[in-house]
């Protein structure tokens, strides 16, 4: 027997089940399926849009101290990026939702939203860090050379002469981190945050409507991903340095 589809699943009350009319805009008293749907994914951008910011700036920091002079300094970069590189990112989340605020106390108040972002900014970091080492290793020796010509101090060199160049490098490998970081936002249900994969499997219990939820979430997923990716290709486009050709020492 064919699967009969029932797309108006996501026009019934989460509530009774009952049809409403015009799926959006009915009242506080009435929430579909879809309002949910909705809600879901601007939950899982948000976790991923915050923990993309988190993971940037400690991924460029701690890509950049792998490649400092120092060895400490460099020592802080490995350790970092091999840390949060080899442990899984459901076990990362655990550790910062059970973990953490069992030892320190003032972080029991935080909610679990910040705590996702932490654990899956910090997660990526490592990630970014890699790709930041990689950007910043492939430039010709003669960009730090130039720099101390220059008269600039090592940091000074880093923030005005590597680093601009070495991003714009790495901004391909850093669109599928960016991608990555939001198909990973979905491990976010396990700490209870209302996003994408959480409304799928609540949803899916209560409707019994499985492929069609299921198929609307994969849908949302790869718009975000396809947007980032848009997003970030015309950020390469624009900041790319003509005829520049990496790898050089």
């Amino acid at each position: 027997m064919a699967y009969q589809w029932d797309w108006q699943v996501f026009c019934k009350d989460t509530i009774d089940g009952t049809p409403v009319a015009g799926c959006l805009g009915k009242g506080a008293d009435s929430t579909t399926y879809l309002d949910w749907l909705f809600s879901a994914w601007g939950w899982t951008l948000s976790v991923a849009v915050c923990a993309w910011f988190v993971a940037l700036l400690i991924g460029a920091l701690m890509g950049t101290l792998r490649t400092a002079p120092n060895r400490k300094l460099q020592l802080l970069g490995n350790v970092w990026v091999e840390v949060f590189r080899n442990i899984p990112l459901l076990v990362q989340l655990f550790v910062w939702y059970h973990v953490v605020p069992a030892l320190l106390p003032f972080m029991r108040s935080v909610p679990p939203f910040v705590l996702v972002v932490f654990g899956l900014g910090f997660f990526t970091s490592a990630r970014v860090a890699e790709q930041v080492r990689a950007g910043i290793q492939s430039l010709p020796r003669g960009q730090m050379m130039a720099g101390s010509a220059m008269g600039l101090t090592v940091p000074q060199t880093y923030r005005f002469v590597v680093l601009p160049m070495a991003f714009r490098i790495v901004l391909p490998p850093l669109t599928s981190e960016a991608m990555n970081i939001i198909k990973n936002s979905s491990v976010a249900f396990a700490v209870s945050i209302a996003e994408m994969t959480q409304f799928a499997m609540q949803a899916q219990e209560e409707t019994s409507r499985g492929i069609e939820v299921y198929l609307a979430v994969t849908g949302l997923y790869i718009v975000s991903a396809l947007v980032v990716n848009r997003i970030m290709a015309f950020i390469e486009k624009r900041v790319r340095v003509p005829g520049y050709v990496g790898g050089g020492k």
